[in-house]
């Protein structure tokens, strides 16, 4: 709770200690007996106005200016018209004054107000500790020592010094130290992440053990943290349909019922139905129950709530309408490389020959592609556990893009695809495994052959099932890979469809057709990484971009991001916004029923001012807790 929370609690539980003191002698008899029986009503009147004022002197002046400026049908206008109202009872000599409802009235809506704003500072403080990621320096290396400069002014390129507890400051890879990294502030993840040199880094992580230098690769407004904190503060501008719909509602509905109250206390006496003081209390009560914030306060709180949950297990969700959007995705339509596996090749199987050993295999074949970039390279060098003499290797030769031949320690070995075997006559046989092929022949003698493959991430089978079982009712992959590669792929997750060597704007045209078989009501979510995926993630219902080595482009042009790169927070993420969605309609029907039977009732006269009180403030009260159960969310 901030100061002016604090001094607004402070001054209602004054306003109702004050109120109590006065109902327990007036209610007793002691004020009839201290001041005489005809002025007892016009005393206790300036007494309850002293905690009426106390409480909501900043609701009438709140009216008062909205009023000035044309504005005057919200809730403090109703409050302040209602509880004035019950205060001029006095002015009618044979009822009973309301001086002390109009009182409670005021401070049960100032109760109801304060709980509402904590509810919002605590659904927004979920969001804001995102806020704390942002770093306020940045160590820069500068004539031998080390300056601590605005991250904004450091250049791309730069090598900056991140110490112990620092939160790396820009996007960056790592020149010269080794260290954990806590990166749970991103993504919801608990375990700290090892980095050394060459690793890349994300501005946001806190550094926990060593020191690092680290060489920038971004910009300070085009790091992570920094397009982090824009979809935060862009997140409430984008409203869910159901919250527009509450908005256009209360602003139809509160000039409505401020005009049936009107005519329900004017007309009926007019035409000799009874007692003007009868009427007026009846229009008075009308107006206390009519306040709609149960519904104005507690959907968009609950739609807050909602994103402010997804971001605790690093969930980024750009606006609410995408919440909504995402409580309806029926079809899940996935990118392979580097959402369902790795997007990086690894070493997955070696088979030798009869009698040969299999690191006979793989060090050959690291000797012999020690000099290439090649991603197929590096994966083998990667595999091989041991160091490379490169003393020991000549007449390296790239073979017209079929593989590589190198002579090493005098024998020649030659390594690629079937092709370049026939070529140098050595024998070879196909493998069952899918993957990429690499043939190993040593001095013309077939040694074996190395399978390479894509790997699948670790949680991509769990992640279908996960969908499946959240009534997800089609999970699809599109790839520009080979169709025996998708096709391997897609019967080991479980995919209900798998569309392989597409190009760009065919994976538009596939959307396009999903899209077209999609029932009404129903969304359709595109999961991707690359530049490559921002078409479709824009044409999708709902895009979703995997935020931790996603491209810029995927992320700037989805709704939903994730911040690392597990396609299972996709499962969690749905339900957050179902259970959001189900917050959000349980809110409206209950809102909307117990305010409709008041209303009724306090139209024939049966409510009271007291029952008026819980159908505004304890509807609002009880929509309030309810919506804040959005923010809870299993990690």
């Amino acid at each position: 709770m901030n100061k002016k929370q604090r001094r607004w609690r402070n001054r209602i539980v004054a306003a109702i200690a004050v109120f109590a003191l006065i109902m327990v002698v007036d209610k007793t008899g002691l004020l009839a007996g201290l001041v005489g029986a005809a002025a007892e009503p016009y005393v206790a009147f300036a007494l309850y106005l002293v905690p009426f004022l106390i409480s909501g002197h900043d609701v009438l002046a709140k009216a008062a200016r909205n009023i000035r400026h044309g504005e005057a049908f919200d809730e403090a206008f109703l409050m302040s018209v209602a509880t004035i109202g019950a205060f001029a009872t006095i002015l009618f000599p044979d009822t009973e004054s309301q001086a002390a409802e109009g009182c409670a009235v005021m401070l049960f809506y100032q109760v109801g107000e304060l709980f509402q704003s904590y509810a919002v500072g605590k659904s927004r403080t979920s969001i804001s500790e995102l806020m704390d990621i942002a770093p306020d320096y940045a160590n820069v290396e500068r004539d031998g020592g080390l300056e601590e400069v605005d991250p904004e002014e450091v250049a791309v390129g730069d090598t900056i010094v991140v110490k112990p507890g620092e939160r790396i400051p820009i996007d960056g890879e790592v020149v010269d130290g080794t260290s954990q990294l806590d990166t749970a502030a991103l993504t919801g993840e608990s375990v700290p992440r090892h980095v050394e040199p060459g690793a890349a880094v994300i501005s946001g992580c806190i550094n926990m053990t060593g020191v690092l230098r680290v060489r920038t690769t971004k910009p300070f407004g085009e790091s992570t943290v920094s397009r982090i904190l824009e979809l935060v503060e862009n997140a409430s501008e984008k409203k869910a349909r159901t919250e527009n719909f509450i908005t256009r509602f209360a602003r139809v509905y509160t000039p409505t019922v401020v005009f049936a109250a009107l005519a329900l206390a004017v007309l009926p006496p007019l035409a000799g139905l009874g007692p003007w003081q009868q009427w007026v209390m009846r229009g008075l009560t009308f107006l206390v129950v009519s306040c709609p914030c149960a519904l104005v306060i507690s959907v968009p709180l609950s739609f807050f709530g909602g994103i402010g949950g997804a971001s605790k297990i690093g969930v980024l969700v750009k606006g609410s309408n995408y919440l909504e959007l995402l409580a309806h995705v029926d079809t899940v339509v996935f990118d392979k490389t580097g959402t369902l596996t790795s997007g990086t090749f690894n070493v997955v199987a070696v088979h030798p020959e009869a009698g040969v050993d299999p690191d006979y295999v793989l060090s050959n074949a690291a000797y012999a592609e020690a000099f290439s970039d090649h991603p197929i390279a590096v994966s083998v060098r990667a595999a091989y556990s041991g160091d490379i003499d490169r003393a020991r290797i000549a007449d390296v030769r790239e073979e017209s893009g079929h593989g590589v031949s190198a002579r090493v320690d005098e024998h020649v070995v030659v390594v690629g695809n079937e092709k370049l075997m026939a070529e140098h006559g050595a024998s070879w046989h196909d493998c069952d495994l899918t993957g990429t092929i690499l043939h190993v022949s040593v001095d013309g003698h077939y040694a074996g052959h190395i399978v390479i493959a894509d790997v699948v991430k670790d949680d991509a089978a769990q992640t279908i099932r996960d969908l499946h079982e959240a009534g997800v009712s089609r999970c699809v992959m599109l790839t520009g890979d080979r169709a025996d590669v998708a096709e391997a792929v897609g019967a080991k997750l479980g995919l209900d469809e798998v569309r392989a060597q597409l190009l760009p704007e065919d994976k538009v045209r596939e959307v396009e057709r999903l899209l077209a078989e999609e029932d009404s009501g129903h969304r359709l979510a595109f999961v991707g990484d690359g530049i490559n995926d921002a078409p479709v993630l824009m044409r999708a219902d709902v895009g979703i971009a995997m935020g931790a080595m996603g491209s810029d482009a995927a992320i700037e042009a989805a709704d939903v991001v994730l911040m690392d790169d597990h396609p299972s927070k996709i499962a969690a993420a749905m339900r957050v916004a179902r259970k959001t969605m189900r917050i959000v309609w349980q809110n409206i029907v209950f809102a909307i029923g117990v305010k409709v039977l008041i209303l009724a009732l306090a139209a024939v006269g049966v409510a009271n001012m007291w029952l008026a009180v819980f159908g505004d403030v304890g509807v609002a009260m009880i929509a309030i807790v309810n919506a804040m159960r959005a923010m809870r969310v299993e990690h």
